[in-house]
């Protein structure tokens, strides 16, 4: 539901936008939760200079551009979650198909996909976003200079970092895509652990963004360059760049556990369905009732809990400029309680109804190559933040003279689309849901519909809890695991990031996802497959980021699948 306390984060157009004054510290100190040590050290330096945790945030975005060039961009997109000066705000500047786009732009003459075209190289390119968000963000809430919060990544890209091995291994596994079809390997072949790695055109970049504003790259010599980059090949136009601004919305807000949920609205998916998960859980309070955490018993429950968040996924949500989106009726109570008391302890794996025209709706499915962080500073001000090039460096396309990915966005689109029930599937009557068969399918200007959930609890008007994560659909079941873990099974922040996931959607039926770092094995995976279940591994299950507050004490903690870092300063 879009309550009440969130409506101040609308923003209409505006041409002055103050900066707002700090109060008197409420925590004893401020902490980061990101994926490497460079962005760690990138806020440590704002927040000496006297920062605030929008400073940080933006400082960390560009540094994370430089030193983690798989997921941190200038060329793509992403949301922000914000709490400032006690007030809910959400930004969305994720990327949006050029004004060339076309519904069946990537199918040939029989109506087949044409393999790549929509992953690899110029035509697979979205209006990117990013530099206009951290623009926005930094502009209206930031306390320090433009040029100081750039200042971290101008040293990193022309200074150079010290390339980690999971770094290495991330380039070596997406390289070969790009083989022949990009500039990839020209900018990134050396990009080898131990090696330290300069980018000397990222550099000038960046020197020109911090000394001309963040509109540079829509409207100046970046700008050209990005132009010129696609003229011929892609589909994004000097125009495209002109016209695209980020949009400030209301976040979505919910009550649950005597908290606040502040969380992404459409086009996410990920709000509605992380409110929908709680709630659901909540509702079927008697029926988890002595389960153990990730037992099978409770790991059946979820997944028909997961079951009719995905359907209602695939059924209503869209970019909400393109499409109504009744989020109000998806995240009501009474409908959640309606669904919720559709499960059972006994129903079997698949027993719940796919729609009409839900089996072959032609998802597109997300790439789980993102990146997150969360940032709270001492006057307890907080940002979440997730963005991404979509897959792994992006389109492997790097910006002749620019020296920084784009994005393969356009991958996020239904590229094959087919006919959706338009009728109510799920039971949401009278919505205004959209025609089904159209739902994000590629039009001019549209934002493919996304699963990057930056999330804030609130207790009593102040933060208790920074999280998100990457991971693609299994974006918010996974903070939605984590969350659990610490709130209703009174997991510490380390304990319930490092504990098992798993995770299930509607498509395909009866299969449980597990992965590497807790596979689902003996005694639970018997159990699991005499229910009627297929499980399946899968090489990735978020990188969580997060922050909790416990009174006035920050407790950062970072993934163990990852080699992020939580850090408190003083």
């Amino acid at each position: 539901m879009l309550c009440a306390a969130c409506a101040a984060g609308l923003v209409t157009a505006q041409t002055a936008l103050a900066k707002t004054s700090a109060p008197k510290p409420v925590l004893d100190g401020s902490a980061v939760a990101v994926p490497d040590q460079y962005s760690a050290d990138t806020a440590q330096q704002i927040f000496a200079e006297g920062g605030n945790a929008v400073d940080a945030a933006v400082a960390i975005a560009f540094t994370l551009a430089v030193t983690r060039p798989d997921a941190g961009n200038l060329g793509g997109g992403g949301f922000m979650t914000l709490y400032v000066d006690g007030k809910p705000y959400f930004l969305d500047y994720l990327e949006r198909a050029p004004q060339s786009a076309t519904r069946d732009m990537y199918v040939d003459d029989k109506g087949k996909v044409i393999p790549g075209m929509s992953e690899v190289g110029a035509r697979a390119v979205g209006v990117p976003g990013t530099v206009d968000g951290l623009w926005q963000a930094q502009r209206r809430f930031g306390k320090l200079k433009w040029k100081q919060v750039l200042a971290p990544a101008i040293h990193y890209a022309s200074d150079g970092f010290k390339v980690d091995a999971q770094l290495q291994k991330t380039r070596d596994a997406a390289a070969p895509g790009f083989a022949g079809k990009t500039s990839f390997g020209a900018y990134f072949s050396n990009l080898k652990a131990g090696v330290n790695f300069q980018q000397p055109e990222l550099a000038q970049t960046l020197t020109r963004i911090a000394g001309d504003g963040g509109r540079e790259f829509y409207e100046g010599r970046t700008a050209d360059l990005i132009a010129s980059q696609m003229y011929g090949h892609g589909l994004v136009t000097r125009q495209d760049l002109q016209q695209y601004k980020a949009v400030w919305r209301q976040p979505l807000c919910a009550d649950w556990n005597g908290y606040q949920l502040v969380t992404a609205p459409p086009p996410s998916s990920g709000g509605v369905g992380l409110i929908q998960m709680l709630k659901m859980r909540a509702d079927l309070k008697q029926a988890f009732g002595g389960l153990d955490l990730n037992s099978a018993p409770y790991i059946h429950l979820i997944a028909q809990i997961e079951d009719r968040v995905f359907a209602d996924r695939q059924q209503y949500l869209d970019d909400p400029d393109a499409t109504p989106v009744p989020v109000d009726k998806l995240t009501d109570d009474s409908y959640l309680a309606q669904r919720a008391d559709e499960v059972s302890p006994d129903e079997a794996p698949g027993a719940a109804p796919v729609k009409a025209g839900l089996a072959d709706a032609g998802a597109a499915p997300e790439k789980p190559q993102t990146t997150h962080f969360s940032v709270v500073d001492k006057w307890g001000n907080a940002v979440s933040n997730t963005y991404t090039l979509d897959g792994s460096f992006g389109s492997g396309v790097v910006v002749d003279g620019g020296g920084f990915l784009l994005n393969d966005a356009m991958d996020d689109f239904v590229t094959t689309p087919r006919a959706v029930n338009p009728a109510g599937a799920s039971g949401v009557s009278g919505t205004g849901g959209g025609s089904g068969d159209e739902l994000n399918t590629i039009a001019p200007g549209r934002r493919p519909l996304s699963s990057m959930t930056p999330t804030l609890l609130l207790k009593d008007g102040k933060v208790a809890l920074a999280i998100g994560t990457p991971g693609g659909s299994r974006i918010f079941t996974t903070i939605f695991q984590v969350m659990t873990d610490m709130y209703d099974f009174g997991l510490s922040p380390a304990d319930a990031l490092a504990a098992m996931r798993f995770h299930h959607q509607l498509l395909p039926q009866k299969t449980i996802y597990w992965e590497p770092y807790h596979p689902v094995t003996g005694e639970l995976a018997e159990q699991l497959t005499a229910r009627g279940y297929t499980l399946e591994g899968q090489s990735f299950n978020g990188d969580v980021q997060l922050i909790r507050v416990d009174g006035t004490t920050p407790q950062p903690a970072a993934d163990p699948r990852g080699v992020g870092v939580g850090s408190v300063f003083q």
